[in-house]
């Protein structure tokens, strides 16, 4: 198989990897940036062409990779450049306008890889980017079944799930579970941000909760920007559900309705335990490990190697990094209550304060 990357930021560059590992075939690649097209070649990640036609010539797959916005004009030259044969998809989050702009095209399927990261470049690509990620591809009415078994099989070997949705339900989808967080987390930090309460300035005593309710806050305007505004009309229909059960919530407090704000809580429980049985095996057994650690080169390498060694399985991880001088905050998941307590007391041992909490209250 001959694959073709145009675009080679962050996600062009990681499925470039990945792909050279999965020994797919030969990756050539294309940016408009000719620096960032040199870093994905300096990280083996593609051979550099000179053009978008250069890139294309044999190819069997060719994946787009390149901002929203420009998506729809640089499918369109793919698709007038690449062989007949060619299977071509993007990785746009939103597929709209870029499955509008395929037009009747047969070799086009839309492709969405679920696996956001909070930093861009291919100096930052890693070829395990997609791994156990939904991939969700938009076939359309005139797709060819061949173009699609292709595609679908180019994302399982990068590691991730295939889902098929239809473009329209695929950006209505993704309104409400990325671009409405994205734009809750910018709001509820601007509104803390502009808060001052008798002198004392909101954001200087915030906890953990505003941090991790705002972890996506601020992210990339070249980026964000276009996404609000290509999927506006989804994105204004969330938040304006989001709204209505913001009203509730302020109704309720006015009433002192205990009752209400019991099931509220309850539903929000349940619901979060169903987000994390499809992350998790058992995600009622999972434990979360809080440690606050000093910022020096080592610690973590040495808190990791430390619970390998007594074979505690980490689930998964965080870092918050709060100052030079205050250190961070790492929350690690351990899976077992036994598990859990023993990498306390190996930390505690240490000198390091721990604290453990269930991640699912009962």
């Amino acid at each position: 198989m001959r694959i073709a990357v145009v675009g080679t930021g962050l996600i062009g560059a990681s499925a470039a990897l990945a792909a050279r590992r999965a020994g797919l075939g030969e990756v050539s690649g294309w940016d408009e940036d000719p620096e960032a097209l040199d870093v994905a070649a300096e990280r083996g990640a593609l051979e550099p062409a000179s053009s978008i036609p250069d890139a294309l010539r044999e190819a069997d797959v060719a994946l787009v990779a390149v901002p929203v916005a420009d998506l729809p004009s640089v499918v369109r030259e793919v698709l007038a450049a690449a062989p007949g044969t060619c299977a071509v998809t993007d990785v746009g989050s939103t597929k709209g306008a870029v499955c509008a702009a395929a037009g009747d095209d047969p070799r086009f399927v839309g492709g969405h890889p679920i696996c956001g990261a909070e930093t861009r470049g291919a100096t930052r690509a890693s070829a395990d980017l997609f791994e156990g990620s939904t991939w969700f591809l938009t076939p359309l009415v005139d797709t060819e079944p061949a173009s699609y078994r292709t595609i679908h099989a180019f994302a399982a070997a990068l590691g991730a799930r295939p889902v098929a949705i239809d473009p329209a339900a695929h950006d209505r989808l993704v309104a409400v579970t990325s671009h409405l967080p994205h734009a809750l987390a910018n709001l509820l930090l601007n509104q803390a941000g502009a808060a001052r309460v008798e002198g004392h300035e909101a954001l200087a005593t915030a906890g953990g909760s505003l941090r991790d309710m705002t972890r996506i806050a601020g992210a990339n305007p070249r980026i964000w920007v276009d996404i609000f505004l290509e999927n506006r009309e989804a994105l204004r229909t969330a938040l304006s559900e989001h709204r209505r059960r913001v009203e509730q919530l302020e109704a309720a407090l006015g009433e002192g309705d205990a009752g209400f704000l019991a099931r509220w809580i309850g539903e929000a429980g349940g619901n979060r335990r169903r987000m994390l049985e499809t992350a998790y095996d058992d995600p009622g057994s999972l434990h979360r490990v809080r440690v606050h650690v000093p910022d020096r080169p080592g610690v973590l390498a040495g808190i990791f190697q430390a619970l390998g060694a007594e074979r505690i399985n980490v689930a998964d991880f965080e870092l918050e990094h709060l100052s030079p001088d205050r250190g961070g905050t790492l929350t690690i998941l351990v899976a077992g209550e036994a598990s859990a307590a023993l990498a306390a007391d190996l930390l505690g041992a240490q000198g390091y304060g721990v604290v453990v909490a269930p991640v699912l209250e009962e």
